[in-house]
């Protein structure tokens, strides 16, 4: 299935800038009265029929409107300290994108090589994995900050997960799988229950933060709403880790320490291993 991304969308018609206009006329030969799909980037899927086949600026009409095309039962920021080797964060950005998450926050650690990010290529390169894995929406790139600065601004109501190497007897690390199956179990958000049914109790979790249902393993009521999708937010740090005050500092914004396995990862592999641990805990 060919896709074309289009931000100019309106009412019943939308335009293809110049780059995705050539693409369609001039590689793919697509004429006036042919069929075509376009995904405006914010998750809706369009069928058109093309109404004027300028390589410069193609016009559609809107048959067929699909919302919430290709998207997951879920909300994923993936917060991770670029990499040294830019080409490595991409192929993470690349095939998290596939599997599915929608903001990357591109944060700086204490102990990261690379402290510059630009943002335009890896725009790009969401872009065309959002149309290769048939998603309507494109991840947000967010403003590069400072990873303690980004902690503060984590959003208080997601599971938010921090993935170091060291160990913390006062906070011990469990596996990814675990901290998702205990705070965030899928079948909360299938649809077969009802708070009535539910039958927990909200009580603290002093040693991470994060209420818990008493009696259950779900996360407390205050914490994610019912009937929202489920927010997750998981830090990696850079190729040196986080550094102990990084992590001291998560952990008191209510960040659950986890690791990822017994091998030690690079940061992009962490990174995308961590993104695929919520997809296959949702899509199984």
């Amino acid at each position: 299935m060919e896709i074309f991304y289009s931000r100019k969308v309106d009412g019943s018609f939308c335009t293809l800038d110049e780059e995705e206009s050539a693409h369609c006329v001039k590689v793919l030969r697509h004429r006036e009265g042919e069929r075509i799909h376009v995904i405006d980037g914010e998750g809706t899927f369009y069928t058109c029929v093309i109404t004027d086949a300028s390589p410069k600026s193609v016009g559609a009409r809107i048959l067929g409107i699909e919302k919430d095309w290709g998207a997951h039962p879920y909300r994923l920021t993936m917060a991770v300290c670029p990499t040294k080797n830019a080409d490595r964060y991409e192929w993470f950005a690349e095939k998290g994108t596939e599997l599915g998450l929608d903001e990357i926050v591109p944060v700086i650690g204490e102990r990261s090589e690379r402290k510059v990010f630009r943002p335009e290529r890896l725009e790009r390169i969401l872009l065309a994995a959002s149309k290769q894995s048939l998603k309507g929406a494109v991840p947000h790139i967010a403003g590069m900050m400072s990873v303690k600065e980004y902690i503060d601004k984590a959003p208080s109501g997601a599971l938010k997960l921090i993935a170091y190497c060291f160990e913390n007897e006062a906070a011990p690390r469990i596996s990814i799988k675990e901290a998702l199956r205990r705070y965030l179990p899928a079948e909360r958000w299938s649809g077969r229950y009802t708070e009535a049914e539910d039958g927990c109790g909200a009580a603290g979790s002093a040693a991470t933060g994060v209420e818990e249902a008493d009696g259950c393993d779900g996360i407390g009521r205050e914490s994610v709403r019912r009937g929202e999708l489920p927010e997750i937010v998981i830090l990696v740090g850079p190729e040196g880790d986080f550094s102990r005050g990084e992590a001291e500092a998560a952990l008191a914004a209510g960040f659950i320490p986890v690791h990822l396995g017994a091998s030690r990862l690079r940061t992009e592999t962490a990174a995308l291993t961590a993104a695929e641990a919520v997809y296959l805990h949702f899509m199984d």
